[in-house]
């Protein structure tokens, strides 16, 4: 970050302040009005009424926080939150956390034992290679297979055996790639090699799946050896995370995850209006904010490409654009953001060494002609592109 800062202050666009939000995708950012194609609200549920009068009942009801260690207590609101959430899943219990990475630090450092292993894929979301080097600390083993390679994964079952049980650490949706790991193979694997399967859908959560249940869940014909991580404050626009699970293991975790303990819970009106957008998914109205939203996504991927770009993801509303060279992927992000538009410029070490993209976001409330004015910049950065080559071959 500062050796990037230090190189190209005018273009690194990093730890930026949003001054001002709304109406709709709009914000104010370094004083210009720009529309958002950065943000994780994918349904738009961030401007729903229901949604923040949700929060607002929740204070005059709760208060602004309720101050206390789960461990001691939990507001009703909390209780009925996780009740909703396990029954919108179909699974028998869920578990409620500040944040995913508090889910993953947590969770996976205490489902394991010192005669467990932990097997994770290798582009594994940051926040699990975290909580696996807890887990590593109090004295588990922990492996690595090859993205998406089962055959690979099948291998390293094998070697790190003798275990009395293996944790198999992958995610739903491969957040910069947009990939979707072959879930069922790796659960039949699971299955064979006394392993559970551990799945942060933090990308899928709301977005993909029957009523938004996640990328995974509507794949496995069983769910008794699956931990399933989800998000509540990207498409759910609210705060926190959770892990559904079996009843038993809802009870272990309570006793055994450090940031649940001592991680402090979500403000009571944010759960509040969890129950409220968990309402809205399981509703008729979903399918109409899941389809405008795969419109838009649609509409965007396929207008990159025809400007010749090359499109990573598409499966979820993050779409990321190949650039390539870490200058070039900053510059493109500057470009597109003086002509009216935020999307991520994304460099090393969140992706490969000249690997960089431009990771945009598509949110159900992005209207067609916001996309359309993307892609006209984008077609303008492509032609820019062609022509500094074309000088420099000269």
């Amino acid at each position: 970050m500062d050796h990037f800062r230090r190189l190209y202050p005018d273009i690194h666009m990093k730890d930026l302040v949003v001054e001002e939000m709304g109406p709709g995708r709009l914000v104010r950012i370094l004083g210009r009005q720009v529309v958002n194609f950065g943000s994780d609200s994918f349904l738009g549920l961030d401007q729903d009424p229901r949604v923040q009068q949700s929060i607002i009942d929740g204070v005059g009801k709760w208060g602004t926080h309720n101050g206390s260690s789960r461990m001691f207590a939990s507001v009703e609101a909390n209780v009925r939150a996780e009740e909703k959430i396990a029954a919108w899943l179909g699974l028998e219990a869920a578990l409620i956390f500040p944040s995913v990475t508090l889910v993953n630090a947590g969770a996976i450092p205490g489902l394991v034992t010192k005669t467990d292993v932990i097997i994770a894929d290798e582009f594994a979301h940051n926040s699990i290679q975290e909580g696996i080097k807890i887990a590593r600390s109090n004295g588990s083993r922990a492996f690595v297979f090859r993205h998406n390679d089962v055959a690979h994964l099948e291998e390293t079952l094998v070697l790190a055996r003798p275990y009395q049980h293996a944790l198999i650490t992958i995610d739903g949706v491969y957040s910069m790639s947009g990939e979707l790991p072959p879930f069922q193979q790796i659960d039949e694997i699971a299955r064979r090699h006394d392993a559970i399967l551990y799945v942060d859908d933090a990308h899928g959560t709301g977005v993909l799946g029957r009523h938004g249940r996640g990328a995974v869940l509507d794949v496995l014909e069983k769910t008794d050896n699956l931990f399933a991580i989800g998000s509540l404050s990207k498409a759910f626009s609210c705060l926190g995370g959770f892990v559904g699970c079996p009843r038993e293991f809802h009870d272990l975790l309570k006793c055994r995850s450090n940031s649940y303990i001592f991680g402090g819970p979500v403000p009571p009106c944010y759960l509040e209006a969890v129950c409220t957008v968990i309402d809205i998914l399981h509703s008729a109205e979903y399918d109409l904010l899941q389809s405008r939203l795969s419109n838009n996504v649609a509409h965007l991927a396929a207008g990159a490409q025809s400007h010749g770009y090359q499109v990573l993801g598409g499966h979820t509303p993050i779409v990321s654009l190949l650039i390539g060279d870490e200058e070039a992927t900053l510059k493109a992000g500057r470009f597109v953001f003086d002509r009216g538009y935020y999307v991520q410029s994304v460099t090393f070490p969140a992706v490969p060494y000249h690997a960089g993209v431009l990771r945009i976001q598509v949110n159900a409330n992005h209207e067609p002609e916001q996309i359309a004015g993307l892609l006209d910049v984008l077609g303008e950065w492509s032609v820019h592109l062609e022509q500094s080559d074309e000088h420099q071959a000269a």
